[in-house]
């Protein structure tokens, strides 16, 4: 949390430098010079504290932002006149550039030496001019300077452009299809449905009637029940969807044709047209399935259900938005009152593309598994702990209903409550305000064997300016300074292990969700992980925040790796996994999301 502090932090004074700026290069006054060095020794200190959280935080600050005022305002200060200010005044212009049209590390000498040409440009041109207007040309008169500050973006915006219009999708090459990499073919399924997806409209509790999507008729779909090692056989029908349907199955390794993901693993199924889904689920846990076509707006209007690998038993719970914002426990948009006795096992997941708290009170009560994975050693966590849900995340938890009632309450919508009573009658009681829950030191039990990892990668979310599909905008969606389809694949072959960092540099929540594969979690800033092993699909990594994972690669395909709050999705933070000598027949002209 602290280094998302840090990171608003260094925004705020960047917005200030970019004030100061152009007052110091046209009023020449030493007082803004005075007010700019002290702006840049600011953020010269916050980006110190912020290296404290990871290098990966604070590299482009220290390498590049920050050099490029610095140096520009310690000449201005040292040797005082009119050039040495507009040199000044552009260096931290082009500093807080940098910093809102982030870049990767492949552009680093690119950018390097793009902004000493500029600030030789703009040194030139400050003397040019001086000298111009001493002749009384009254075209000296105009704001050369000013053009040469608009000219640097609409260059580095160019560059964007053309880099992204050079990757217009990801090619892979190999001999291996990803339409060989199915579910068993033969074999009498254990479990076998058909999912018919079509507009409808969806009651909530309240009276309240969304326009929405269902599966069989409803929203949330079925819940689909199996056994670890079961064959499951879905059939998805698509009635009237006209932009085409999906099954992602959430957190289930699948073998990459079963994965559901347009443009990658299959063609989005049209209306009049089905697709059938094989596999054989390999672990036990909660998960969930939902569209993979256009889930910036498809999930939210209902087509997903949740997918239960193992027993029977527990109560199965949706944190949702619906259009319009409406925020639910499935389709409770109030409180609900229902009868239990005895230990009750609830599953908890969040569908919708924001990070959700739930809390529960009025018993104490155990965090059993995370992401469809046991945590063992799982100890009693206080009434009025908050369970963060990251986007796609899911929780097991199980608690003993006392005498009173046990309340699940979404945080920051009051009126969404469930209350568990031995009558069923009990009314919501306010679960209180207690300690936020860490998977960091939660549970006990030894760590995987180690080894040496084959392959690494840094990966770097930024907010900040960007091209997306030919679009340009103010977007929270890069990875390593692109967006999609120009973010760079991650190559790996089987039986690579593999490690990744992940840092949040800008100021919005990411949930990442790598398909196919679960990873474990090695630190977060800096800290190991002390309790059970931390395994899990769907990470949120907060702004400031650096993650280290580990996964094993043992599962052949192309595989999406994409920030799951789906407008993030949609705007260009997807990244592909891919193994080396694995193709696919299949293309998309947008984002698959």
């Amino acid at each position: 949390m602290v280094y998302g502090i840090l990171i608003l932090a260094d925004a705020t004074l960047a917005v200030l430098a970019l004030i100061a700026a152009p007052l110091a290069g046209i009023r020449t006054a030493r007082r803004w010079l005075y007010v700019l060095a002290a702006l840049v020794t600011a953020r010269l200190a916050v980006a110190g504290l912020l290296l404290g959280g990871s290098v990966l935080l604070a590299e482009s600050r220290l390498v590049v932002q920050l050099p490029l005022a610095v140096l520009p305002v310690a000449w201005a200060l040292i040797r005082p006149g009119r050039t040495a200010s507009h040199v000044a005044a552009g260096g931290v212009l082009l500093s807080v550039w940098w910093l809102l049209a982030p870049f990767g590390p492949q552009d680093t000498v690119l950018v390097v030496a793009g902004s000493v040409v500029a600030l030789a440009a703009v040194a030139a041109a400050s003397v040019g001019v001086g000298r111009w207007r001493t002749s009384g040309s009254r075209a000296s008169g105009l704001p050369w300077l000013a053009a040469f500050a608009v000219l640097i973006p609409a260059v580095t915006l160019a560059g964007a452009e053309r880099a992204n219009a050079a990757a217009e999708g990801h090619r892979h090459s190999g001999q291996l299809s990803v339409d060989q990499l199915t579910g068993p073919r033969q074999g009498t399924p254990g479990v076998r449905l058909t999912l018919t997806a079509a507009h409808g409209q969806v009651r909530l509790a309240s009276g309240r009637v969304v326009d929405g999507l269902t599966l069989n008729g409803s929203s949330p779909g079925p819940e689909i029940r199996a056994a670890r090692g079961q064959l499951v056989e879905v059939t998805l029908v698509n009635t009237d969807v006209t932009e085409g349907v999906t099954l992602h199955w959430h957190g289930v390794d699948v073998p990459n044709a079963e994965d559901g993901v347009p443009g990658v693993t299959q063609d989005a199924v049209a209306p009049g047209q089905r697709h059938v889904y094989r596999f054989v689920p390999g672990r036990e846990g909660t998960f969930w399935y939902h569209t993979h076509r256009d889930g910036a707006v498809n999930v939210q209007r209902g087509l997903f259900g949740a997918l239960v690998i193992g027993p029977a038993g527990g109560t199965t719970v949706f944190t949702h938005a619906w259009p319009g914002d409406i925020a639910a426990f499935g389709r409770s948009d109030g409180p609900e009152r229902r009868a239990a006795t005895g230990e009750q096992l609830v599953r908890l997941i969040n569908s919708s593309e924001d990070p959700q708290v739930v809390r529960v009170g009025g018993a104490p009560f155990r965090v059993t598994a995370l992401d469809g994975n046991a945590i063992p050693g799982a100890t009693p966590l206080a009434a009025g702990t908050a369970l963060p849900l990251a986007a796609g995340g899911r929780y097991d938890i199980t608690f003993t209903v006392p005498d009173g009632p046990v309340t699940l309450a979404l945080d920051g919508s009051p009126d969404v409550a469930l209350a568990f009573s031995p009558g069923g009658t009990a009314d919501p009681v306010a679960p209180g305000d207690g300690e936020r829950f860490d998977p960091i030191a939660y549970g006990s039990g030894p760590a995987p064997a180690g080894g040496g990892y084959q392959r690494t990668f840094d990966l770097r979310l930024d907010d900040g300016f960007g091209f997306s599909q030919g679009r340009f905008s103010y977007v929270t969606s890069l990875i390593n300074g692109r967006l999609y389809p120009a973010v760079p694949t991650l190559e790996v072959t089987r039986g690579d292990r593999v490690k990744v960092r992940i840092a949040n540099r800008g100021m919005i929540d990411h949930p990442f969700h790598l398909h196919g594969h679960r990873v474990r979690v090695l630190s977060r800033d800096g800290d190991p992980v002390t309790g059970s092993p931390w395994w899990t699909d769907t990470l949120n990594i907060g702004s400031g925040q650096t993650y280290e994972l580990e996964f094993r690669a043992d599962n052949p395909g192309i595989w999406m790796d994409h920030c799951h709050n789906f407008r993030h999705g949609a705007n260009g933070m997807i990244l592909h996994l891919a193994y080396v000598g694995v193709t696919t027949p299949y293309s998309s002209d947008h984002a698959p999301e």
